[in-house]
């Protein structure tokens, strides 16, 4: 044990000899040739120029942004509902890790892409493009991005939801979709994406269930009571999945209830 912790802290010291020759070798060499070895600094410096205060708050608030923004795709897109019906398919196979969670995020994130590009089309259209080219300012922009936006989550958000944050925030109801505040609007429409998703997460499971059940009772008549069920009914479940299409039905399924009809 010693030798190793030893031998762990002579390989540290080696790599921080090492780093301390390398560096100042490059930094020469670079200087020997001609080229400019960056500097970077970080400095808090006073200022009597209100811009610069303007400046550092506009960073502040696209770091922020940035920081919010995997937040926003959860929260603001059809992103919620796929990967809670992908979770519960998964569970009802039983096929505990497979398929694994990084190809069930890619796939909701690319079917959230595909959902999502008419909204997106109009953002571009309407508010980052004309802004872009500074024919309107930032508040039009962000005024004019919010409204596909909302229209999205309107489309999909049930009104016992929303009236349920209007009440709880004490705001009147709108006259329209277009004047529906975000602050409401944003909660209710999770909690609508995930009362979605737990229907069609049920009724994913129903067959699955039932097959669980024919398996159980035919081992238990056939006195076959210490062979897990489990072990039969997994092959059969995936089998039935494969046969009947299953990836197709349920990616199909998941569209149609994003349809402005759905």
């Amino acid at each position: 044990m010693n030798q190793g912790v030893g031998n762990t802290s002579s390989r540290a010291r080696r790599a921080l000899a090492l780093a301390a020759i390398t560096i100042p070798l490059l930094a020469t060499g670079a200087n020997a040739w001609g080229a400019e070895v960056p500097r970077l600094s970080i400095a808090l410096e006073g200022s009597d120029n209100p811009e610069d205060w303007f400046t550092g708050l506009k960073i502040l608030a696209l770091l922020t942004v940035l920081a919010l923004a995997p937040s926003i795709l959860v929260l603001m897109t059809s992103f919620t509902r796929i990967l809670v019906v992908f979770a519960f398919l998964r569970q009802a196979l039983g096929t505990q890790q497979t398929p694994p969670n990084q190809i069930l995020i890619g796939l909701a994130l690319f079917m959230t892409l595909f959902i999502m590009m008419p909204v997106w089309q109009k953002i571009d259209a309407t508010a980052l493009t004309p802004y872009l080219n500074e024919e309107i300012s930032q508040q039009t922009a962000l005024e004019r991005a919010a409204k596909p936006l909302r229209a999205f989550m309107v489309r999909q958000t049930r009104e016992d939801d929303l009236l349920l944050f209007l009440k709880a925030g004490r705001l009147p109801r709108p006259d329209s979709p277009e004047t529906t505040p975000l602050t409401a609007l944003i909660p209710a429409f999770v909690i609508s994406e995930l009362r979605t998703a737990f229907e069609i997460g049920f009724l994913i499971y129903i067959p699955f269930v039932v097959l669980d059940m024919v398996v159980a009772s035919v081992l238990m008549s056939m006195g076959m009571m210490m062979l897990p069920p489990v072990m039969i009914s997994l092959p059969l479940k995936i089998i039935l999945f494969v046969l009947v299409d299953g990836w197709h039905l349920v990616t199909a399924s998941l569209l149609q209830s994003f349809a402005p009809g759905g």
